[in-house]
């Protein structure tokens, strides 16, 4: 129940929903039972053992209810239809139309506004674990296989849905068609209704035994729907290698596995499911047999019980079969929710460990420069970095350069705070960005990386994601710097052209000058670039290279280098090899050392 009360919290902004279909539902409940007891009248009418009364009754207790309300009838039906009884029977089935037609319309209420509590607690933790999903660090996602994170937010949240919040449609109504049918049953005889306690117990406790492995059932299932889920993104995110590599037939056979294992889960806990339905209706109608033997012998022997009675007496104890089987199923209901909701809430609950403290700083312009102070940084058991330091001056360009692993792109997530230190410091103005904001921190950065991450959608929204809010003109100035107006213009729709998957329609250099474009937009102080040439052919590159110098000028900028030709210009040039600086200076300062930046340098031209 500790997963039940935590969902709930997502009901409150829609509580007034539930009050009214807790409302409706009561009325229901009442109707439900009255539309049976309502056949008493008429069934004696049929039986002709209804006998005029002259005199209104009077109500004197609960004992007395049974024939209270038989005598009240009896009054009206005497008073209008006199000895005509067919006119009495018309009555009396108007009557119970009645009743059944306020039954059904208070259950069409309750449902119409449980629906808007169902939906809005749907969407609301929807959007809650989409707004953590994109607040967790990018390390979260190293671990968790995307698959699996979607199929949380899917098929677990509807899982949610359909079976842990129906219980809100079944704690009102069906305990109290229970009572109230049980309270009207005792009305016509208690002798008789006793055997109905026999039911309840019994049912309750073959149907627990049934359901206890249910969770880890459900849990089973969960975990291997997030699995296909992580192949199908996997197989259409690598779709090109696949193919390439004529691997579809072990793609095929690693899906294919999951899915048998998801269809054996599968029929075991639906299995175990359905027996919930069938027990329940078996154990009822058990008891109905009872009922018919003993309630006949009463009828027909002792002639302590009127038929009319006894007929609308089995009409309510099987009415509470639908009720007691409704609530089995709920309880099957709790063990499958509780299972998607562990899964939920461990995304809801997971605590990020890149922290903003109260009241973080809002920094909004960049003077002096930025300093990592004897920083160290592991992202498991090795350090990537040790005691590391630097200083960027504002206006300065300093060069990461070091062979694959030497931590140049970590440098990178620490700046713009994907990561955080484990020692050491990182400022920028002298204030750690551990006490800024990261919304302001980030408002800082501008970042260009190696693989250019572009949206299914047109090249004026993705190069808009730059700035909200800005205009087509603001826009075509940024591609400009780019490089890229010219080859948007040619594009089909220009402006307008949807790229496609990942920017998958367009070439690498295309992707990379969208992705300068984007950054030049933000017109941010500082600019970090990631290997942002390193994938490109010669004539891409030098298009990109001349996109990024004239988006350098007048900025701060990191720029993490692959190849040594692009980086020549800077005002610092920074060797790492294995987490630690070995030379830093201008580029001609390094040649003349004769150390390892100039075999880089070397090697490269070699390579060429």
């Amino acid at each position: 129940m500790d997963y039940f009360k935590k969902i709930l919290r997502f009901a409150k902004p829609y509580s007034r929903y539930g009050y009214l279909n807790i409302f409706f539902n009561i009325l229901y409940a009442l109707f439900s039972a009255l539309s049976f007891a309502a056949l008493i009248p008429m069934l004696n009418v049929l039986f002709e053992q209804t006998e005029p009364v002259t005199e209104l009754p009077v109500f004197e207790g609960i004992s007395n209810a049974k024939d209270y309300f038989i005598d009240y009838l009896g009054y009206h039906v005497t008073q209008y239809a006199g000895e005509d009884k067919m006119k009495a029977l018309i009555l009396v089935i108007g009557l119970i139309l009645v009743l059944f037609l306020l039954k059904n319309l208070f259950n069409y209420l309750a449902m119409y506004f449980i629906t808007f509590l169902r939906n809005g607690v749907l969407k609301d933790i929807r959007n809650s674990m989409y707004q953590k999903i994109t607040e967790l660090p990018i390390s979260y996602y190293s671990e968790k296989r995307k698959g699996d994170v979607i199929a949380r937010i899917s098929s677990d949240v509807l899982e949610i849905q359909h079976s842990f919040l129906s219980i809100l449609e079944l704690i009102v109504r069906e305990p109290l068609t229970i009572l109230f049918t049980i309270l009207i049953m005792f009305g016509i005889s208690g002798k008789l209704t006793l055997f109905v306690f026999i039911f309840i117990p019994l049912a309750g406790m073959i149907i627990s035994r049934i359901g206890k492995s249910l969770k880890k059932k459900s849990d089973d299932v969960q975990r291997e729907q997030g699995e296909f889920l992580s192949v199908i993104e996997e197989t259409l995110s690598g779709l090109r290698v696949i193919k390439a590599f004529n691997s579809e037939s072990r793609f095929y056979q690693t899906f294919s596995a999951s899915t048998q294992r998801f269809f054996n889960f599968s029929n075991t806990l639906l299995n175990r499911q359905n027996l919930a339905s069938p027990t329940g209706e078996f154990l009822g109608i058990l008891v109905i047999g009872v009922l018919l033997w003993f309630g006949g012998k009463m009828v027909l022997v002792d002639e302590t019980l009127d038929p009319a009675s006894f007929i609308a007496y089995m009409g309510l104890a099987y009415n509470i079969l639908t009720p007691a089987k409704a609530i089995s199923k709920a309880s099957y209901g709790v063990k499958k929710g509780n299972a998607a909701a562990e899964r939920v809430l461990e995304i809801l609950e997971t605590n990020n460990p890149i922290a903003e403290i109260d009241n973080a700083i809002e920094k909004t312009a960049f003077d002096n420069n930025i300093t990592l102070e004897n920083i160290s940084f592991k992202y498991e058991a090795d350090y990537v970095l040790k005691d590391f330091s630097l200083n960027v001056p504002k206006g300065g360009t300093v060069a990461l350069v070091g062979q694959s692993g030497s931590g140049k792109s970590t440098i990178a997530n620490l700046v713009t705070r994907f990561y955080d230190v484990n020692e050491g410091t990182i400022k920028i103005d002298g204030i750690n960005i551990k006490d800024l904001s990261k919304k302001s921190l980030r408002g800082l950065l501008g970042l260009v990386t190696q693989d250019s991450i572009l949206f299914n959608d047109s090249v004026q929204n993705n190069i808009g994601l730059g700035k909200e809010g800005a205009s087509l003109e603001e826009i075509q100035e940024a591609a400009k710097i780019a490089n890229a107006h010219d080859f948007i213009m040619d594009l089909p729709k220009g402006y307008d052209t949807n790229i496609g998957d990942s920017g998958n329609k367009l070439s690498g250099g295309q992707k990379q000058r969208l992705s300068i474009a984007r950054a030049v937009l933000k017109n941010p102080p500082i600019m970090i670039l990631d290997e942002a040439t390193s994938a490109l052919d010669t004539e891409s590159e030098r298009l990109v290279q001349d996109a990024l110098e004239k988006m350098m000028k007048n900025r701060t900028s990191i720029v993490i280098a692959h190849r040594l030709s692009t980086i020549q210009n800077a005002d610092n040039i920074v060797v790492l090899q294995k987490g630690e600086i070995v030379e830093q200076g201008t580029h001609l300062e390094l040649i003349e050392k004769n150390g390892t930046y100039k075999k880089l340098v070397t090697m490269q031209s070699l390579d060429a």
